[in-house]
C-alpha cells in the first residue's frame, strides 16, 4: 500500500542535483508525485521539495541512499511522512480571532495539525479552548517574572513535543534567548501598518490617516521585533467610507487568513529559510 512522503533539501547550487535525487528515488522504486525547485542566484543556494509515494517499509533504505547523495552535494535534507500531524502550540493574549480561526480549521481537518495545548498570559480564552477540549495553560507575565515564565514555556514545548509555536496575537515580546531557541519554528502575525502605526490602536491611527489598504504579515520570529523572514502576506482594499471599527474588522479577517496560510505552508513542509528571507513553494 502506497504512502506519501516529502523530501526537502537545500545545498549550494551545482549541476546534477535534480538528476541525482530523482535517480535515487527511482532506483528505490518510489514515484515522484510533485516536485518544486528554486535556485537563488544571490545566495547560490538550491532548494527542492519532492512529494513521492511507494512502499513505507522501503523508507529506511531510501534514507541510506539519500545520505550518500547528500554527502556528494553537502545537502541539508529531511524526509517526512505526509500524513504526520505536527504538534503545534498556540499562544494568545486578549484578541482571539486568529486563535478561533486556527481551532476551527484544525477541527474540520483543513489544517492537518495537533494542538495539544494553548498558552496565554490572560484567562480570556479558557472557555473557548475547553469547548474544543484542548488544555489551556495560564502563564501571566510581568517584567519581574518573565525569565521564569519563559523557562516554563520552554518546559511545556519539550514535554509536549511541540514542533511549531504560533503566536496567534500573543502580545508579549519574547526575549532574545527564547527567539534564538525557537528559530525557524515559531510564527508571528502582525498588521502591515508597521512601522507607520506602532503602539496602541494602530487601526484608529490608520483611520485618522485615511489608509486605503489593510494588510497583515506572518513571519518567523527573530530577535528583531516583527522583522523575521516573511512567510505570507495579504492586503484588503478599503476606502473613505469605512469607519475605524470596520477597519478593525477587516484587519481581523486578513490577519486570520494570513496566519492560517503561513501555518499550513510550514506544516506541509513548503517553507525554506534562505538567510533573512524564505522560499515558499505553493
Amino acid at each position: 500500500m502506497s504512502e506519501n512522503h516529502i523530501l526537502n533539501l537545500s545545498c549550494d547550487d551545482r549541476i546534477g542535483i535534480v538528476a541525482a535525487v530523482s535517480a535515487c528515488l527511482s532506483e528505490s522504486r518510489f514515484n515522484i508525485t510533485a516536485s518544486h525547485q528554486f535556485s537563488d542566484p544571490i545566495s547560490n543556494r538550491f532548494f527542492m521539495r519532492i512529494a513521492f509515494s511507494g512502499r513505507p517499509e522501503a523508507i529506511p533504505a531510501l534514507r541510506i541512499e539519500i545520505a550518500k547523495v547528500s554527502s556528494k552535494f553537502a545537502m541539508k535534507w529531511t524526509i517526512w511522512d505526509a500524513a504526520e500531524r505536527p504538534r503545534v502550540l498556540l499562544m494568545v493574549s486578549k484578541f482571539g480571532h486568529c486563535l478561533n480561526d486556527l481551532l476551527y480549521r484544525q477541527n474540520i481537518g483543513a489544517l492537518n495539525i495537533e494542538i495539544p495545548i494553548v498558552v496565554s498570559n490572560h484567562e480570556t480564552f479558557r472557555p473557548l479552548c475547553e469547548a474544543h477540549k484542548i488544555p489551556f495553560r495560564h502563564l501571566p507575565v510581568s517584567a519581574a517574572d518573565k525569565p521564569a515564565r519563559e523557562a516554563e514555556l520552554v518546559q511545556i514545548i519539550g514535554e509536549q513535543k511541540i514542533e511549531l509555536v504560533v503566536l496567534a496575537r500573543y502580545m508579549q515580546v519574547l526575549s532574545s534567548d527564547l527567539c534564538r531557541e525557537l528559530s525557524g519554528r515559531a510564527i508571528n502575525i502582525h498588521h502591515s501598518f508597521l512601522p507607520s502605526f506602532k503602539g496602541a490602536a494602530p487601526y484608529q491611527q490608520a483611520y485618522g490617516r485615511g489608509v486605503k489598504l489593510i494588510g497583515a504579515t506572518a513571519h518567523y520570529i527573530t530577535e528583531d521585533l516583527d522583522e523575521g523572514p516573511i512567510i505570507e502576506q495579504e492586503v484588503s482594499r478599503v476606502d473613505h467610507a469605512r469607519s475605524a471599527e470596520e477597519l478593525v474588522a477587516t484587519g481581523r479577517d486578513v490577519e486570520s487568513i494570513v496566519l492560517a496560510r503561513a501555518v499550513q505552508a510550514h506544516v506541509e513542509r513548503r517553507v525554506f529559510l534562505n538567510g533573512s528571507k524564505t522560499v515558499v513553494f505553493r
